[in-house]
């Protein structure tokens, strides 16, 4: 069985009327990316490329560009969500609370709900032993934040065929990384169901900066395009949207009055429902165990 087989194919014109707490039209759940990038390794991604073609290690060029994120950018996005309000998600390294412990304090004193997001960064293909790995993030994050966390973004979204079984095993019920529509779905392991939560590659920092490399008012333009065509959906039936953002992107100083207009332009509208990864999933189940028809 191919993986994809275990994800049956739903039109989203056939998916069941489900209502939104407070009658909301679309949730929206915003996505902090928090790693740790190892300076003895390859980086995850670059800004500059290495002198005459030829990597070298340590890259301190690149490493010193997303421990600017963790340093400075952090706080900036930190301070315009916990101003606004806003629900948040921290996708985190486990590791990221023994080596960032200040970034980790202030998100669990904030409230915000700790999604794995592997120990290190770097893709599960990778791992020399993916089950030690996620045992160890799942366990160091349970150990800082006083619980185990429920959902998990796996580092650049990457999957092995045992990854959800395994994830599943750990306690994990609600995964980011199949993005495959706008509302969530769930997949059947040998350990229990765990249940997509819908992410984005468009809506999301990394891939419009640092991939595509378009200006920084495109963030802003293209998340509210985004979010413009959901909310208009949302009132046949809900509709979920992910802000992804990382600090060294649009955490920095040209970029962060563009996530500022983003989160106002959100919060000005009535219909939304600010929520995290785990809120989402057990409305969906919760939904769905009513028999998803709605009003």
């Amino acid at each position: 069985m191919a993986l994809s087989d275990r994800i049956p194919y739903l039109a989203q014109v056939d998916r069941p009327k489900l209502n939104l707490p407070g009658g909301k039209r679309l949730a929206v759940w915003v996505i902090l990316n928090v790693e740790e990038w190892r300076i003895e390794n390859a980086m995850p991604r670059t800004v500059l490329s290495p002198p005459m073609g030829q990597p070298l290690l340590p890259d301190v060029p690149n490493w010193s560009w997303h421990e600017y994120g963790m340093r400075a950018g952090f706080w900036r996005q930190f301070k315009a969500l916990t101003e606004r309000n806003i629900k948040v998600t921290l996708a985190i390294n486990g590791n990221v609370c023994n080596s960032y412990p200040r970034v980790a304090s202030a998100a669990l004193e904030a409230g915000f709900e700790f999604m794995g997001h592997g120990f290190l960064q770097g893709p599960m293909h990778k791992l020399d032993n993916q089950t030690d790995a996620i045992k160890r993030a799942v366990d160091t994050i349970a150990r800082f934040a006083g619980k185990p966390p429920r959902s998990w973004e796996s580092p650049g979204l990457t999957e092995t065929e045992a990854t959800l079984d395994l994830l599943r095993e750990n306690g994990i019920e609600y995964v980011a990384d199949w993005v495959i529509d706008d509302l969530p779905q769930d997949i059947a392991t040998p350990h229990g169901t765990i249940t997509t939560i819908p992410y984005s590659v468009e809506t999301n920092d990394i891939v419009i900066h640092a991939l595509q490399h378009l200006p920084s008012e495109q963030f802003l333009k293209r998340c509210t395009d985004q979010f413009d065509r959901l909310y208009l959906e949302g009132a046949d039936n809900a509709r979920v949207m992910a802000i992804s953002i990382h600090p060294y992107i649009t955490g920095v100083p040209h970029r962060i009055g563009y996530l500022e207009a983003l989160l106002d332009h959100v919060i000005g509208h009535d219909g939304v429902a600010l929520m995290t990864a785990s809120e989402i999933g057990d409305w969906y189940r919760g939904e769905m165990a009513r028999g998803g028809h709605g009003a």
